[in-house]
């Protein structure tokens, strides 16, 4: 369990109470304003609780969160303190 810091197109970025060590391929689950997401994603960086990692599902999931992320910045551009 943990929460998630910050999402790209190539990635995500959580906080996790656990210890993942890096290059283990893990299966994440979160939720989007389009629905729940589940997938796989290699860790490739760690600061303390902070890990980051990249992607590495299946087009389709892919796009999901591509669809996201440039809802989201359009959504913050809008913002007039964003």
């Amino acid at each position: 369990m943990g929460y998630t810091v910050d999402i790209s197109e190539s990635g995500i970025a959580a906080m996790l109470t656990l210890e993942v060590p890096l290059g283990e391929i893990l299966e994440l689950e979160f939720v989007l304003p389009f629905g729940p997401v589940i997938v796989r994603a290699i860790v490739r960086e760690r600061n303390a609780f902070r890990y980051g990692f990249e992607f590495v599902d299946s087009a389709a999931v892919l796009d999901v969160i591509r669809r996201t992320c440039r809802d989201l910045a359009v959504d913050q551009s809008l913002c007039p303190d964003g």
